[in-house]
Protein backbone atom coordinates (compact mmCIF):
# COMPACT_ATOMS: atom_id res chain seq x y z
CA UNK A 1 0.00 0.00 0.00
CA UNK A 2 1.30 3.22 -0.87
CA UNK A 3 0.90 6.31 1.62
CA UNK A 4 -1.42 9.04 0.39
CA UNK A 5 0.82 12.40 0.37
CA UNK A 6 -0.82 15.41 1.73
CA UNK A 7 1.23 18.65 0.35
CA UNK A 8 0.65 20.88 3.65
CA UNK A 9 -2.24 21.40 5.68
CA UNK A 10 -4.75 23.04 2.93
CA UNK A 11 -4.73 19.72 1.51
CA UNK A 12 -5.60 17.39 4.34
CA UNK A 13 -8.67 20.56 4.75
CA UNK A 14 -9.87 19.80 1.13
CA UNK A 15 -9.68 15.38 1.93
CA UNK A 16 -12.13 15.78 4.94
CA UNK A 17 -15.02 13.19 4.76
CA UNK A 18 -12.66 11.47 2.09
CA UNK A 19 -10.86 7.26 3.16
CA UNK A 20 -7.69 8.25 2.74
CA UNK A 21 -6.00 4.95 2.91
CA UNK A 22 -6.49 1.10 3.75
CA UNK A 23 -3.29 -0.79 5.16
CA UNK A 24 -1.95 -4.10 4.04
CA UNK A 25 -3.22 -6.69 5.73
CA UNK A 26 -0.89 -8.11 8.74
CA UNK A 27 -0.95 -11.58 10.40
CA UNK A 28 -1.63 -11.52 14.15
CA UNK A 29 0.61 -14.31 15.77
CA UNK A 30 0.80 -16.15 18.85
CA UNK A 31 4.19 -14.50 19.23
CA UNK A 32 3.30 -10.95 18.72
CA UNK A 33 0.74 -11.33 21.15
CA UNK A 34 2.97 -13.14 23.59
CA UNK A 35 4.96 -10.06 23.42
CA UNK A 36 2.51 -7.47 24.04
CA UNK A 37 1.08 -9.81 27.21
CA UNK A 38 4.81 -9.08 28.75
CA UNK A 39 5.44 -5.45 27.64
CA UNK A 40 2.23 -4.55 29.09
CA UNK A 41 1.79 -7.14 31.94
CA UNK A 42 -1.45 -8.40 30.96
CA UNK A 43 -0.71 -11.84 30.86
CA UNK A 44 -4.74 -12.99 30.85
CA UNK A 45 -5.32 -16.53 30.08
CA UNK A 46 -7.79 -15.49 27.24
CA UNK A 47 -4.73 -14.25 25.25
CA UNK A 48 -1.52 -16.32 26.27
CA UNK A 49 -2.61 -19.94 27.68
CA UNK A 50 -2.94 -21.12 24.18
CA UNK A 51 -4.57 -24.86 24.96
CA UNK A 52 -6.42 -23.09 28.05
CA UNK A 53 -8.23 -20.88 25.77
CA UNK A 54 -8.69 -23.84 23.06
CA UNK A 55 -10.80 -25.74 26.35
CA UNK A 56 -12.44 -22.76 28.45
CA UNK A 57 -12.65 -19.92 25.55
CA UNK A 58 -15.87 -19.28 24.19
CA UNK A 59 -14.15 -18.76 20.75
CA UNK A 60 -12.61 -21.65 20.45
CA UNK A 61 -8.67 -20.33 20.99
CA UNK A 62 -6.66 -17.22 22.23
CA UNK A 63 -7.44 -14.16 21.07
CA UNK A 64 -5.69 -10.63 20.31
CA UNK A 65 -5.71 -7.75 23.36
CA UNK A 66 -7.35 -5.24 22.52
CA UNK A 67 -5.30 -2.30 23.45
CA UNK A 68 -2.52 -4.66 21.00
CA UNK A 69 -5.52 -4.11 18.46
CA UNK A 70 -5.77 -0.81 18.98
CA UNK A 71 -1.64 0.07 19.05
CA UNK A 72 -1.45 -1.14 15.36
CA UNK A 73 -3.32 1.89 13.95
CA UNK A 74 -0.02 3.48 14.46
CA UNK A 75 1.70 1.20 11.89
CA UNK A 76 -1.49 1.27 9.67
CA UNK A 77 -1.53 5.49 10.33
CA UNK A 78 2.10 5.55 8.80
CA UNK A 79 1.00 2.96 5.79
CA UNK A 80 -1.52 5.09 4.77
CA UNK A 81 -0.26 8.84 5.62
CA UNK A 82 2.09 11.28 4.45
CA UNK A 83 1.94 14.82 5.06
CA UNK A 84 4.67 17.06 4.20
CA UNK A 85 5.35 20.63 5.53
CA UNK A 86 5.01 19.49 9.17
CA UNK A 87 7.74 19.67 11.62
CA UNK A 88 6.54 17.13 13.95
CA UNK A 89 3.33 15.04 14.49
CA UNK A 90 2.37 13.33 17.53
CA UNK A 91 -0.67 11.13 18.78
CA UNK A 92 -2.86 13.12 20.96
CA UNK A 93 -5.48 10.71 22.00
CA UNK A 94 -8.74 8.89 21.23
CA UNK A 95 -12.48 10.56 21.52
CA UNK A 96 -13.81 6.79 21.55
CA UNK A 97 -12.74 3.48 20.92
CA UNK A 98 -15.39 0.30 20.77
CA UNK A 99 -14.16 -3.07 20.28
CA UNK A 100 -17.24 -4.76 18.54
CA UNK A 101 -15.41 -8.22 17.46
CA UNK A 102 -12.41 -9.94 19.05
CA UNK A 103 -9.88 -11.13 16.91
CA UNK A 104 -8.90 -14.40 16.94
CA UNK A 105 -4.93 -15.13 17.17
CA UNK A 106 -3.69 -16.46 13.73
CA UNK A 107 -5.78 -13.83 11.85
CA UNK A 108 -5.06 -11.28 9.70
CA UNK A 109 -6.27 -7.88 10.18
CA UNK A 110 -5.79 -4.10 8.09
CA UNK A 111 -6.65 -0.27 9.06
CA UNK A 112 -9.04 1.95 7.30
CA UNK A 113 -8.70 5.77 7.16
CA UNK A 114 -11.40 8.19 7.01
CA UNK A 115 -10.36 12.11 7.42
CA UNK A 116 -13.13 13.21 9.73
CA UNK A 117 -11.71 16.82 10.66
CA UNK A 118 -8.77 19.54 10.36
CA UNK A 119 -9.08 21.89 13.05
CA UNK A 120 -6.94 25.13 13.93
CA UNK A 121 -4.90 25.16 16.98
CA UNK A 122 -1.87 27.20 18.23
CA UNK A 123 0.77 26.27 16.00
CA UNK A 124 -0.72 23.74 13.99
CA UNK A 125 -3.90 21.50 13.39
CA UNK A 126 -5.64 18.95 15.32
CA UNK A 127 -6.65 16.27 12.73
CA UNK A 128 -9.56 13.50 13.66
CA UNK A 129 -9.57 10.16 11.82
CA UNK A 130 -12.64 7.98 11.46
CA UNK A 131 -10.57 4.78 11.75
CA UNK A 132 -11.76 1.39 11.10
CA UNK A 133 -9.16 -2.07 11.83
CA UNK A 134 -11.04 -5.12 10.25
CA UNK A 135 -10.63 -8.61 10.48
CA UNK A 136 -10.10 -10.20 7.01
CA UNK A 137 -13.02 -12.59 6.65
CA UNK A 138 -14.98 -10.67 9.07
CA UNK A 139 -18.61 -9.24 8.89
CA UNK A 140 -17.63 -6.74 12.09
CA UNK A 141 -14.62 -4.70 12.78
CA UNK A 142 -12.40 -5.28 15.27
CA UNK A 143 -11.98 -2.16 16.17
CA UNK A 144 -13.83 1.34 15.55
CA UNK A 145 -12.07 3.89 16.94
CA UNK A 146 -12.00 8.12 16.14
CA UNK A 147 -7.94 8.54 16.82
CA UNK A 148 -6.65 12.15 17.45
CA UNK A 149 -3.32 13.55 16.09
CA UNK A 150 -1.89 16.93 16.40
CA UNK A 151 0.18 18.28 13.11
CA UNK A 152 2.54 21.43 13.76
CA UNK A 153 4.29 23.36 11.49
Amino acid sequence: MKATRFTGIEDARARTGQEIGVSDWIPIEQERVDAFGQITGDQQWIHVDVERAKRESPFGGPIVHGYLTLSLLAKFALECIDVEGVKLAVNYGFNRVRFPSPVKVGSRVRGRFVLGAVDDIPGGVQVVWQTVVEIEGGDRPACVAEMVTRWYV
